[in-house]
């Protein structure tokens, strides 16, 4: 009895669970036939559903005769949804890297590879805020269409370009079917950099830094013998070539340094004047860093609340093309030294860049807060400015006006 019972229990239970999934299901689908539905075509379809009512109610033959052309039309509209929309869709942008001004050209690939010929429809390219519309015509079996395009960028921002969306509807625009193909893309908008000669801002000696050019009496890597000069070490002399030449022969050092590169970023709103000021800033960090790199120094990038990667010259571009301004809480150019001196408290030269509002006092508590022993360069961002040089505590202070100008005052802070 108790088993029968049971097997009762299961049963119920069984049915409930189907059912209950059968509902999901349907609620799915209706969901999906829901979305076809244009706001207009609501409007007709309330008001179809009303002259229906009214007319049978009243007894008006004009309502009726109204319902039927509402119902009709929307009948004939609802027929432009049937038909595949199968395309094989391919989204080829040229480059997925480009500076400011400069265009994106991409195409756009629609192949039928079905057996039916696909009926003429819209596609719909998404890019960023925007998006483009392409009509295509009717595709037989195994043909395809190329749609080309250009993207224009005016600043510096990460687009996502995509997902590509088939649209097929009516004439009316009352009923739209929309089926989503391929993946979106990231355009990368660069912010402008210039390029000007190696600058050495100040390494620091290092024992396991990298070896330089300039030569050293005392150092460890080795690079050559020469004849020994008044004031060098004797410790130094080589005496089997002494020995061999007659000459006190003494060793000489590639001098090895320490080139660990930190750019601070201030993101803060208020330390900048207007979006412009921001914009000057992040490209002169850019230019700095990609210089750094280059000339294959450990860089490393800090702004308020993040350290930005810069393992390569792309890596780094791609990290300022999406840098936006930071919270107010996050603090201003104070703060940003701060983190740098916690986070990299090895750093043999660092570069603070921030706007205009920033007063003496500020940057000159900044810079106390930086490494000891690093050399400190700030460089100001005030667009429209006259490029200039002063000294604030141990620190170079170079303002400048314009991106162009950044060159020029570093070749004054090295004289």
């Amino acid at each position: 009895m108790a088993a029968n019972a049971l097997g009762t229990t299961h049963a119920a239970d069984d049915r409930r669970a189907w059912l209950g999934e059968l509902a999901l299901s349907g609620l799915r689908r209706l969901r999906v036939a829901l979305t076809v539905v244009r706001p207009v075509a609501w409007v007709l379809i309330v008001a179809a559903v009303a002259l229906w009512i009214f007319g049978n109610t009243l007894g008006w033959w004009e309502l009726t005769v109204a319902a039927v052309v509402v119902t009709t039309v929307l009948g004939l509209c609802l027929l432009f949804l049937i038909g595949r929309t199968a395309y094989d869709v391919a989204l080829d942008l040229n480059r997925t890297r480009v500076v400011v001004g400069e265009r994106a050209v991409g195409a756009l690939t629609l192949s039928n590879t079905g057996n039916r010929a696909i009926l003429p429809s819209r596609v719909v390219l998404p890019v960023g805020s925007g998006r483009g519309v392409f009509d295509i015509h009717r595709l037989p079996p195994g043909e395809s269409a190329e749609e080309l395009f250009a993207i224009p960028t005016s600043r510096r921002a990460v687009i996502k370009v995509g997902p590509v969306s088939v649209v097929r509807g009516d004439p009316l625009g009352l009923f739209e079917r929309v089926h989503r193909r391929d993946q979106p893309v990231d355009l990368f908008v660069h912010p402008r950099t210039v390029l000007f000669d190696g600058q050495s801002l100040g390494f620091l000696r290092d024992l396991e830094g990298l070896p330089a050019t300039d030569l050293s009496r005392d150092d460890v890597s080795f690079h050559a013998l020469r004849e020994y000069q008044p004031g060098d070490d004797l410790r130094h002399v080589h005496w089997k070539s002494t020995a061999r030449a007659g000459n006190l022969m003494v060793r000489q050092y590639e001098e090895t340094r320490r080139s660990h590169f930190v750019i601070g970023l201030s993101t803060s709103p208020a330390d900048y004047r207007d979006d412009d000021e921001f914009e000057l800033a992040i490209s002169a960090a850019g230019s700095l860093g990609l210089r750094a790199l280059r000339d294959s120094q450990r860089v490393e990038v800090r702004v308020q609340e993040r350290t930005l990667p810069a393992g390569t010259g792309k890596q780094f571009l791609d990290a300022l093309s999406g840098l936006d301004h930071s919270r107010p809480r996050a603090g201003r150019i104070g703060e940003l030294a701060g983190a740098v001196a916690a986070s990299m408290p090895l750093a043999s030269v660092v570069v603070l860049l921030c706007g205009s509002r920033v007063e003496a006092n500020d940057l000159r508590t900044a810079c106390s807060r930086l490494p000891f022993g690093a050399r400190t360069l700030v460089v100001v961002a005030d667009v429209g400015a006259a490029p200039s040089l002063r000294r604030i505590g141990d620190a170079d202070v170079v303002t400048v006006g314009a991106l162009d100008q950044l060159a020029g005052a570093l070749r004054k802070v090295l004289a």
